[in-house]
């Protein structure tokens, strides 16, 4: 239920959305670059720009063509910021929507007192 609350009110707030926005913008660029330069399937695509940003790198995959290295360089570090401020943006969100939660709980049972 809490992870429900938190994305309801996450959706809710305007900065919030357009840091959901814009971090889907940069996985699709990375996708849309990846398919085209590479010639990979865009769930491969797709797969890759989340696998790469993230900082996982399972090795399965990488880009053989100059232009995809060259490209992947810079995409990294344009877009992990990006992907990093958009999880500890949700992670502290997460964690305000809990805390508020434990108060509001503690008011209830202290105003029963």
């Amino acid at each position: 239920m809490i992870l429900f609350e938190t994305a309801v009110s996450f959706l809710k707030d305007k900065q919030y959305r357009d840091l959901l926005f814009t971090t889907f913008v940069v996985l699709g660029l990375g996708a849309v670059v990846y398919h085209w330069l590479e010639g990979w399937s865009w769930i491969d695509s797709i797969y890759f720009s989340v696998i790469t940003l993230t900082t996982i790198g399972y090795g399965d995959f990488s880009p053989t063509t100059d232009a995809g290295k060259i490209f992947t360089m810079f995409y990294i570090l344009i877009g992990l910021g990006i992907i990093l401020g958009f999880i500890n943006t949700v992670y502290k969100h997460y964690n305000t929507v809990k805390v508020r939660r434990i108060e509001k709980k503690g008011d209830k049972n202290n105003s029963s007192d």
